[in-house]
């Protein structure tokens, strides 16, 4: 399973990371520092989305 979490994280964290960066650019925060933080944020929260998603497909 660790695997299949893993080939999803590429897919899942950058999904999540770009949206969080392109919703931090539409609120006006173009500076570095809310950017990064925007881009840390979804790869974080990616993590438990990841293993979620690779539980259920791992399941079915």
């Amino acid at each position: 399973m660790l695997r299949l979490a893993s080939m999803l994280y590429s897919l899942i964290g950058t999904t999540l990371a770009g949206s969080a960066v392109v919703v931090a650019l539409v609120t006006g925060q173009d500076t570095l520092r809310p950017i990064l933080m925007a881009a840390v944020f979804g790869a974080v929260a990616a993590v438990p989305v990841t293993w979620a998603v690779a539980r259920r497909l791992y399941d079915a």
